[in-house]
């Protein structure tokens, strides 16, 4: 409406009305002057009394919905802007409460290992064309991060860094056949090693193996790295979801289902230091 009122037609408009207005109240005038009861007069000026009073309506009417109009249009803004506001607050609240949450896991894997030092990072990009879902974070050597250092969510395992720049980082995931690392079920204390394979990735699966005959794996049970190779004992790996026998030994091998889900990762923790990591730099070449 407010465009309407300024457009030429408009003010022609209302110059007409404003001319009508005039010849009405001069006739109105006149008629006051002369004899109230002059018929002829009487009968010539109703007509345009009625009509002034109309338009004079009518004005009142289109000023008032004018009005209204600004104040509905001011009133639509400040809704808008309280609703935005109630967003972004809301938006803010949940990612301190992910962060909250995000944290106090590793405040508790600090309780239980004090001499683990963390560095957080986010995903910032993904290789899909990678079997095993590698993925890209944002940070860097010189944010303390070193090849090797082990990957984390909450206390399980990710995989760890395989390529370190400046300021971002390739992380290889435990789906991976570059990993190889001790494992170790975490209610029977049966011992194996666990990597990936082409096949065991396509199923988001990872291979436990070299488990003896005799083992008490079962399926269910909860596999945990054992401190031997790349990692810290104790995070946790993945669920026993089968036990067969090895067509190439005399051994068994289970499939693992991993306890993070690589599809849907955000945020991750690098564990930069842990205690014999220094050792197991050494075997690997560093």
């Amino acid at each position: 409406m407010r465009f309407f009122l300024r457009t030429r037609k408009f003010r022609i408009s209302v110059s007409i009305i404003a001319a009508v207005l005039v010849f009405c109240i001069a006739v109105n005038v006149i008629g006051g002057i002369l004899s109230p009861g002059s018929g002829l007069i009487g009968t010539i000026v109703a007509p345009f009394q009625e009509f002034a009073t109309y338009i004079s309506k009518g004005i009142d009417n289109l000023q008032k919905k004018y009005n209204e109009g600004n104040e509905l249009l001011l009133e639509n803004q400040r809704l808008k802007e309280e609703n935005d506001t109630l967003r972004k607050q809301s938006a803010d609240y949940e990612v301190t409460v992910r962060q909250n949450e995000f944290y106090k896991d590793y405040l508790e894997i600090k309780d239980l290992n004090p001499d683990f030092t963390f560095c957080d990072a986010k995903l910032i990009s993904v290789d899909k064309d990678d079997l095993y879902r590698s993925f890209v974070i944002n940070k860097g050597s010189v944010d303390g991060i070193s090849a090797y250092d082990p990957v984390i969510i909450g206390n399980s395992l990710v995989g760890y860094i395989s390529k370190v720049g400046l300021t971002t980082s390739k992380v290889t995931t435990v789906l991976s056949p570059e990993i190889v690392a001790g494992a170790v079920d975490s209610r029977t204390g049966d011992t194996g090693v666990i990597s990936g394979t082409a096949d065991f990735a396509a199923q988001n699966k990872i291979k436990f193996f070299n488990l003896t005959r005799d083992c008490q794996v079962a399926v269910g049970d909860t596999v945990i790295t054992s401190g031997e190779g790349l990692f810290p004992d104790g995070l946790l790996i993945g669920t026993v979801e089968t036990i067969k026998n090895d067509p190439n030994t005399s051994s068994l091998y289970s499939t693992v289902t991993p306890f993070v889900d690589l599809t849907n990762v955000r945020n991750v923790m690098v564990i930069t230091h842990f205690e014999g990591q220094g050792a197991l730099g050494s075997e690997l070449g560093e």
